[in-house]
C-alpha cells in the first residue's frame, strides 16, 4: 500500500498460533524498530495509525499489526481478555524475530504493552502509552457500564445499527474525539469497511466481557506502575470521554521514569484527531 503522505508501506503476514496476521511494515535502520498497537472497537493498524506509520519510519523501522479479531487478522475462538493480548504481542515479536522493540499502545493496546512491559522489560527499549487502558478500575459510565457490557444483544444491536445508520455511525466516531470536524466522509467511509467484515467487533466484545466486571475492571495495573523499568510517555486527550485523563497523571506520578503530555482540546484518539502534534511529541521521544 501507499500511505497518504508518500512513503510505500509494506503489508506483510505473520502466522500466530494458527492465526494470519496483518502487518504493516515501513522504514529500515538497525535501531529497535517500533511497534504500533491499535485499540478496541472495530480499531485496525491502519485506522489509528494512518498518519503516524510514515512520520514515525523516518526515524526507526515501524510495524503496525492487526490485533486477533481485527482489520485483516484472523479471529480467535477464545475469550480474549488483556493477559492474551500481552501473551500474543510477545509470540509475534518471536515469530518476527524481533527481541526488543519500542512499543507505542492506544487504549487497549496501551494496556497490552504495559502488561507485557511489567512481565518482560528487557524486551521493551522504549513504552508510549496513549490514553491507555490499564492504569484504573472504574468502570466507564459506572453499572450502565457493565449491564450495556454483560446485556444479551445489547453489542450486536449497537453494531448492527452502526451498521446500517452512518449518522449513527458518525455519532458514535464523535464520541471518541473532541473535534467534531475530525469526523469527516472519509473517516466513516473507513470505518464502515472496517464493520461490512464479517467478524468485526467479535473479539471486543469478548474482551470487555472479560475485562468489565462488577466491581470494576478486571485488569488494573495503577499498583504495579513502580515496578516499571522501561523509560515511559504518557500521552492523554484532556477531553477523552473514555479514558479519564486522571488516569494518566495518576500513572505518571508512580512510573519511576516517566514524562506526561496532555494534548489540549484532544479526545480518545490523538493519531487521527491531532496527528502532527502526536507525531512530534512520539518521535522526539524515541529519538532521546
Amino acid at each position: 500500500m501507499v500511505s497518504e503522505v508518500g512513503t510505500t508501506v509494506e503489508t506483510t503476514w505473520a502466522k500466530i498460533e494458527g492465526l494470519r496476521v496483518r502487518c504493516l511494515a515501513a522504514g529500515t535502520g538497525r535501531a529497535p524498530p517500533v511497534l504500533l498497537l491499535h485499540g478496541g472497537g472495530f480499531d485496525a493498524a491502519g485506522f489509528s495509525y494512518r498518519y503516524a506509520i510514515e512520520p514515525i519510519s523516518r526515524l526507526r523501522p515501524v510495524i503496525a499489526f492487526d490485533w486477533p479479531g481485527y482489520g485483516g487478522s484472523d479471529t480467535p475462538n477464545l475469550r480474549c481478555d488483556l493477559a492474551y493480548y500481552a501473551r500474543f504481542l510477545s509470540r509475534l515479536m518471536d515469530s518476527l524475530g524481533i527481541q526488543r522493540a519500542a512499543l507505542v499502545g492506544i487504549s487497549k493496546g496501551g494496556g497490552a504493552a504495559l502488561s507485557f512491559a511489567l512481565c518482560s522489560p528487557e524486551r521493551v527499549e522504549k513504552l508510549i502509552l496513549v490514553d491507555s487502558y490499564g492504569l484504573g478500575k472504574d468502570i466507564p459510565h459506572g453499572r450502565l457500564g457493565y449491564f450495556l457490557v454483560h446485556a444479551p444483544l445489547a453489542a450486536d444491536l449497537v453494531y448492527a445499527l452502526f451498521r446500517r445508520s452512518r449518522r449513527s455511525l458518525r455519532w458514535g466516531l464523535r464520541r471518541i474525539v473532541c473535534d467534531p470536524r475530525v469526523v469527516r466522509d472519509e473517516l466513516v467511509d473507513e470505518a464502515r469497511r472496517l464493520l461490512d467484515q464479517p467478524a468485526a467487533g467479535r473479539a471486543f466484545r469478548s474482551f470487555r466481557k472479560s475485562e468489565v466486571g462488577w466491581s470494576g475492571m478486571k485488569t488494573d495495573l495503577s499498583d504495579r506502575l513502580g515496578e516499571a523499568a522501561v523509560p515511559t510517555l504518557l500521552v492523554h486527550g484532556d477531553r477523552d470521554r473514555v479514558v479519564p485523563v486522571e488516569w494518566a497523571r495518576r500513572a505518571h506520578e508512580r512510573l519511576p521514569d516517566s514524562e506526561l503530555r496532555i494534548l489540549q482540546g484532544c479526545g480518545h484518539w490523538p493519531p487521527r484527531e491531532c496527528p502532527d502534534t502526536f507525531n512530534r511529541v512520539v518521535t522526539d521521544f524515541l529519538a532521546r
